[in-house]
């Protein structure tokens, strides 16, 4: 990973907004967008910490961490051999949330820096190569089950699956483990709507492209499932929603908007295949988004939720 040692050289892309509903007439942000390090094989699961003002990231076929900075505006390795790590999320004690493709687990990095298992089995068999994650308010961790990390040894150590398929799970803070959905070929991105009623899970399996949203009862079991984004431009990867409870997608042209019932909004062009996104900086209005080989940030006028403030 590579990165200018001075803040004027980071590459700059003309920034290109298009705007497609009248919903987001008056989206913009910076007039650039920003290559702030380079170097990687396929970039994932940014995840942002308010209190240093960091973002980490994956590389998943290098097999390490990345971290960038904001107030050196500098992007650096932070570990290595992590175990493949995926999808990243910050808990509401500003804990990094992990979902490891090579250990085949879900953990949690403590203050310390110790590592709890969350998750690494159902039913006494081992998990397929956990992607992404999200923690509701209740402290569960609801997270995706693919197999990308054992279909070859790219993404992690080629494996035969143990369990039937490839699933949504639900861990509570009691240590139990619960399968919440099981009519997913690829479950991948995740994340909550605002108010948490709503789950919403991607499906990058060749034949699916798409996004689903489920009701969530009180109980945390789902209902629904419909789909509500079909991507025409890849998949949708990862995603996160902004205070205004709408959806930014990864795909393959950039970062697509949609409203929370689907509809394309606008979007954002993007050099690279964006594999996922998040909001950072002092007030949640900068747009990271990892995208194949580089990070990229974008000061935007739109502004992420406070999760934890919750």
């Amino acid at each position: 990973m590579t990165s200018p040692s001075h803040p004027r050289g980071h590459e700059q892309i003309r920034a290109v907004f298009d705007v497609l509903d009248e919903r987001m007439n008056g989206l913009g942000g910076d007039r650039y967008l920003t290559r702030l390090g380079t170097g990687g094989r396929w970039l994932e699961g940014p995840a942002y910490f308010p209190a240093s003002r960091t973002l980490i990231f994956s590389d998943i076929p290098n097999d390490r961490l990345l971290r960038y900075d904001e107030t050196t505006r500098r992007t650096s390795v932070f570990a290595n051999q992590v175990g493949h790590h995926n999808g990243h999320s910050v808990d509401r004690a500003g804990r990094l949330l992990c979902a490891e493709h090579g250990n085949r687990r879900v953990s949690r990095v403590e203050v310390d820096g110790s590592i709890t298992v969350i998750a690494e089995a159902y039913e006494g068999k081992r998990l397929n190569s956990p992607n992404d994650l999200v923690e509701r308010s209740d402290g569960s961790i609801w997270f995706t089950d693919p197999a990308y990390g054992i279909d070859t040894d790219y993404e992690g150590y080629q494996a035969v699956p143990e369990q039937d398929g490839c699933h949504v799970y639900r861990a509570d803070p009691d240590g139990s483990l619960t399968k919440i959905a099981d009519d997913f070929a690829r479950p991948n991105g995740i994340a909550f709507s605002l108010d948490e009623r709503t789950l919403y899970v991607s499906d990058t399996a060749p034949d699916r492209k798409h996004v689903r949203a489920f009701s969530v009862a009180d109980d945390g079991s789902l209902s629904g499932g419909d789909v509500i984004i079909e991507c025409q431009a890849g998949v949708v990867d990862g995603f996160r929603v902004d205070d205004h409870d709408r959806l930014w997608c990864s795909a393959e042209d950039g970062v697509r908007i949609h409203a929370a019932d689907g509809t394309l909004l606008a979007r954002l062009e993007v050099p690279e295949v964006v594999a996922n996104l998040t909001f950072g900086g002092p007030r949640r209005t900068d747009l990271y988004i990892t995208a194949t080989t580089s990070l990229y940030g974008i000061r935007v006028n739109v502004t992420g939720p406070n999760l934890l403030a919750r």
